[in-house]
């Protein structure tokens, strides 16, 4: 006899073993129909399907007519630059040519010159142009200038070439101005990007040890490959050459550079010309490690002049270099400190100062001369 209780719990527990059988056998018998032409199979096609019909968008709106229509008309003047380079092997001797890099540029005139930054042929021994329309054109090296980043490249005469890139200024751009980037990013080609001028007079280390100054800020994605490519203002004039990102991790983070073009359009006629950028000088010597240990232990900002090049244009102007005592402790007598009354606190910010004038640009130059401040013009002369 089960104890008490133990009955209607057997009873209950039989039955619903029954029930899950019952569903078991159900569920097996229905299953293939299921399978066959429930949820997995093409029996629910319904007969006489149509597309659906297509929402009327409107018009675009006016900003986008305007960045379609700046694309349009910019992109046949930006080109695709693959560069090759030759290598040695060391077991043949023999010398292959091998894939080095690619970027971009752009048509700066009707003569078939190119501009790209100068960091994208740099070690290339043959640089291939392509524009928009497919054609393939081997590029000549014209001349470069590795302290402002900029080369200039030219094609061939007897083709069509397209149009340059019309030109802006860079002088008077604001913080917050829509710009536009026109490259090949990782090799896509004729790839556009959109932001604003985050910030101006910016500087970041270029060639020969030297700074570029005044580079334009900005937002747009700019990425491996981009470097060479127009910066595009909302009119789009030419107001920069896309030439750096900073990214800890090698692509685009919202921060890139631009050399702007007031600085593009003083060094390509040079190099066009010359084959290279002879830069501004005054004809006096200056170092930047000595500097730093002579203004800290002389308390002032500013930049010590240790000697002046006989008949220089600092020499005319009468500009005074440091004496060197016996003992041989130096004691300087001019200090610069602001050119143009703009203050000067480093080498670096004067050489880069110098170089936004031209040769022959006459720059006023304050000085500290035994605790008095002079203000002396100085002609600029052709540097080294």
């Amino acid at each position: 006899m089960p104890p008490n209780g133990l009955l209607p719990r057997l009873i209950w527990t039989s039955l619903a073993v029954i029930l899950l059988i019952l569903i078991f056998q159900n569920l097996l018998h229905y299953l293939p129909n299921i399978l066959q032409s429930g949820f997995f199979s093409g029996d629910s096609h319904r007969a006489n399907a149509e597309p659906r019909v297509v929402q009327a968008r409107g018009n675009l709106a006016e900003d986008e007519k305007s960045t379609i229509e700046l694309f349009e008309n910019a992109r046949v003047s930006v080109v695709f630059i693959t560069t090759r380079q030759r290598v040695m092997d060391a077991w043949t001797r023999n010398i292959f040519s091998v894939p080095s890099g690619n970027g971009s540029g752009f048509i700066w005139d009707d003569q078939g010159h190119v501009i790209t930054n100068f960091h994208v042929i740099k070690g290339a021994s043959e640089a291939i142009i392509r524009l928009t329309d497919g054609r393939d054109y081997k590029a000549s090296l014209v001349g470069a200038s590795p302290a402002h980043d900029i080369a200039v490249l030219k094609i061939g005469f007897g083709f069509e070439r397209p149009a340059p890139v019309p030109l802006g200024t860079s002088h008077d751009l604001r913080v917050g101005q829509k710009v536009f980037a026109i490259g090949n990013p990782f090799g896509l080609d004729w790839t556009l990007t959109t932001g604003i001028i985050s910030a101006l007079d910016r500087s970041l280390p270029g060639g020969d040890g030297r700074t570029i100054d005044n580079l334009i800020q900005t937002d747009a994605a700019i990425n491996p490959g981009n470097s060479g490519g127009p910066l595009l203002d909302s009119a789009g004039r030419l107001i920069g050459i896309n030439t750096a990102i900073y990214s800890p991790s090698g692509t685009s983070a919202g921060i890139g550079f631009a050399v702007p073009v007031d600085t593009v359009n003083r060094v390509v006629p040079q190099i066009i010309s010359r084959g290279k950028y002879i830069r501004p000088a005054m004809g006096i010597t200056v170092d930047e490690k000595l500097n730093n240990r002579l203004v800290e232990h002389l308390k002032v900002n500013g930049v010590v002049i240790l000697s002046i090049a006989p008949g220089s244009a600092a020499d005319e102007a009468g500009l005074l270099g440091a004496t060197l005592t016996p003992e041989g402790n130096i004691i300087a007598n001019d200090i610069i400190i602001a050119l143009e009354k703009k203050p000067i606190d480093s080498v670096a910010k004067l050489l880069a100062r110098i170089d936004s004038y031209k040769i022959g640009d006459t720059i006023s130059i304050t000085v500290l001369r035994k605790n008095q401040q002079i203000e002396i013009p100085v002609t600029l002369q052709p540097g080294d």
